[in-house]
C-alpha cells in the first residue's frame, strides 16, 4: 500500500524519488549515478542546442503546404519530441554505465521502505552481478530500439498525433528502464515485468511521462537517474513487490 501522505498516482512517484534518492542512508548509493549523469548530460546539453533549431527547421520546411496552417501546434510538439529524443539516447547510454549502481541504489531504497534486508546484497552483491545486470541493459535495448524506430517514424509521417504518440512510448521506456531494477534485483523475468508494468499501465504511463519531460529540462535532468530509481522502487514496493514475490 503507498505510504501515507502520498497518491498511487504514478506521477506522485516522481515526488517520492526526490524525497527518498537524498535521505539520510541512502544518498551516498544517489552519488555515482548521479555524477555520471551530470557528465554525460552536460554533453547532451551542447548537442541539444547545436542540433534542436535545425532539426525543427528542417521538419518544418519538409512538411506539406496544405498542413502548414498546423504551424503553430507543431512547433512546441516538434522541440519536446527532440528534446525527449535526446534525453532518452543519453539517458540510455547512462544507464548501461549506472546499471550496476541503479540496481544497487534501488536495493537500498527498498529496503528503507520494507525494512527488509536484501539477502547477499550490498557492493560485494553488486559486483557479483555485474554480468547479469548489463545482460539485462542490453535487453532493453533489444526491447526498445525496433519500437523507437516505429514510434520514430510516426513522429516524423503523421502530424500532432505521431508526436503525442511518441511522447507516450517515451513515457513507457522511461518506466521500463527505472522499474526494472526492483524487479531484476529479485531476478523477476523481463517479460514478467512487462506485464506487471502493463498490469498498471495507467500508473506506469503517468510516472514515466513525467520521468521523460523533466529529463529534457536543463538542471533538472542532472538528478534524474536516482530520482527515477527511488520513485519506481517506491512504486514496485506499493503495487508490484506482493504481486511478483507473493
Amino acid at each position: 500500500m503507498p505510504q501515507p501522505g502520498y497518491s498511487d498516482f504514478g506521477a506522485s512517484y516522481v515526488a517520492r524519488g526526490f524525497e527518498l534518492a537524498f535521505q539520510k542512508g541512502v544518498r551516498r548509493y544517489s552519488l555515482i549515478p548521479l555524477a555520471i549523469n551530470i557528465l554525460l548530460f552536460s554533453l547532451a546539453i551542447v548537442a541539444v542546442f547545436h542540433y534542436t533549431t535545425m532539426w525543427v527547421a528542417d521538419f518544418m520546411a519538409w512538411l506539406p503546404e496544405w498542413l502548414g496552417w498546423l504551424e503553430f501546434l507543431l512547433w512546441p510538439l516538434i522541440i519536446i519530441a527532440v528534446l525527449l529524443l535526446f534525453a532518452m539516447t543519453f539517458t540510455s547510454v547512462a544507464n548501461i554505465i549506472a546499471s550496476p549502481f541503479n540496481s544497487l541504489l534501488a536495493e537500498k531504497v527498498e529496503e528503507r521502505l520494507t525494512g527488509v534486508p536484501a539477502a547477499n546484497g550490498g557492493v560485494p552483491g553488486m559486483i557479483k552481478d555485474i554480468p547479469r545486470t548489463l545482460g539485462r541493459e542490453f535487453q532493453k535495448i533489444v526491447y526498445f530500439v525496433p519500437r523507437a524506430l516505429g514510434f520514430f517514424l510516426l513522429l516524423v509521417f503523421l502530424p500532432i498525433i505521431g508526436q503525442l504518440l511518441w511522447l507516450l512510448w517515451g513515457g513507457w521506456m522511461m518506466t521500463v528502464q527505472y522499474a526494472d531494477y526492483a524487479f531484476d534485483n529479485h531476478k523477476v523475468p523481463f517479460a514478467n515485468m512487462r506485464a506487471s508494468l502493463g498490469r498498471h499501465r495507467g500508473k506506469s504511463l503517468s510516472f514515466g511521462v513525467v520521468v521523460a519531460f523533466l529529463a529534457s529540462v536543463p538542471v533538472i535532468n542532472l538528478i534524474m537517474i536516482p530520482v527515477a530509481v527511488s520513485g519506481s522502487t517506491a512504486m514496485w514496493v506499493d503495487h508490484m513487490r506482493g504481486e511478483n514475490l507473493g
